[in-house]
């Protein structure tokens, strides 16, 4: 296989703003593998919270160019195991490998991966659309430019987050989801699920920092509303401890290095009674459309990163207004619009 990667800057429509910081143009890097006339597409985006720079993802897959160059698209779970020595400390990067090589596994095969995997699209959950941090108006604003979603994820971790949930609430009857992003303490999420609960919010994710495990168990005994995993809940190893402080479980692609990984999380946390969700960072369609392949096999999800972009750079699964439309192409349905690349190959 021949590996091409490909730099874009990613334009938002709006500042997006969480409780660690604020975005308004997200760096991505697109791997490409060709294949005897097929190309395979998958995407991991910068975020320096989790070290996650372009430079070091670039790096870590040239290294190992021989042995991608030396692989055949006929097993991504097998060829995810060749290479996850060299990629250990990088999932970004893992993850977009692995994406592309689902991607162009499915195209060199003529078929979906959903479909190669056995799953069926004729069931599958509703994605939120998500509203940043910002002045309440702002947050208002932004949610009736974006009306007609039946699911609105609100961050939070502000001073005044009953005073945002309140307003929205008056604005739209439908399902709300909060994320704390780690920035609430244990009295406050408990507090705050029982006021959030009146008003139709549906579960609390991430109140407290990844670290405070031993405190969860009595946060989950006490909250009214589900509580939702996600920077607790990064790589295979921290299924099982979430089981007693959670609810559900959230699985970022890149977080836990790819699709791969993903599907056995996914069975691990179904045996421990978990229910399971996979949410997107701000990304194009090429990693929305990896993430569109696992929504047979869950019970939330939030993949509308592409939705929150001013300028999208590829063709593949669309998500309108919570519904996810898949393309009528193999693979994971990618197709790269050339014409957005920003330094061309690197």
């Amino acid at each position: 296989m021949e590996l091409i990667l490909h730099r874009f800057e990613l334009p938002l429509l709006h500042t997006f703003t969480i409780s660690r910081g604020s975005v308004d143009v997200q760096e991505t890097l697109v791997v490409e593998l060709r294949h005897q006339g097929h190309a395979g597409f998958g995407e991991a985006t910068t975020n320096s919270y989790y070290n996650a720079t372009l430079s070091r993802m670039v790096a870590d897959l040239r290294r190992i160019e021989p042995l991608i160059e030396s692989a055949a698209p006929e097993d991504p779970e097998r060829f995810w195991q060749q290479v996850q020595a060299d990629l250990a400390d990088n999932p970004f990067a893992h993850c977009a490998l692995d994406m592309a090589m689902h991607d162009l596994w499915g195209k060199t095969r003529g078929e979906p991966v959903y479909r190669l995997w056995g799953l069926s699209t004729d069931s599958v959950p509703a994605s939120n659309y998500t509203i940043g941090i910002d002045s309440i108006d702002v947050m208002v604003e932004k949610m009736q430019q974006h009306a007609g979603w039946p699911i609105y994820k609100i961050k939070l971790g502000t001073a005044h987050d009953l005073e945002i949930i309140r307003a929205l609430r008056e604005k739209s009857d439908a399902i709300f989801r909060v994320d704390a992003n780690c920035a609430w303490g244990v009295d406050e999420t408990i507090e705050n699920s029982r006021a959030m609960k009146e008003l139709g919010v549906e579960f609390i994710e991430q109140p407290l920092p990844a670290e405070q495990w031993k405190e969860m168990p009595h946060v989950k005994q006490h909250s009214v509303l589900p509580l939702v995993a996600d920077e607790s809940c990064i790589v295979e190893a921290d299924v099982e401890r979430c089981a007693d402080g959670f609810d559900v479980i959230n699985i970022k692609l890149v977080k836990c290095a790819g699709l791969t990984p993903a599907r056995r999380m996914i069975q691990h946390a179904r045996q421990l009674g978990l229910k399971v969700m996979v949410g997107c960072m701000t990304e194009s369609t090429v990693g929305i459309s990896a993430i569109a392949q696992l929504l047979p096999m869950l019970d939330y999800v939030d993949m509308d990163g592409a939705a929150l972009l001013a300028k999208d750079i590829a063709d593949g699964a669309r998500v309108v207004k919570g519904t996810c439309h898949y393309p009528d192409l193999p693979g994971c349905g990618v197709r790269l619009h050339r014409e957005g690349r920003i330094t061309g190959t690197l």
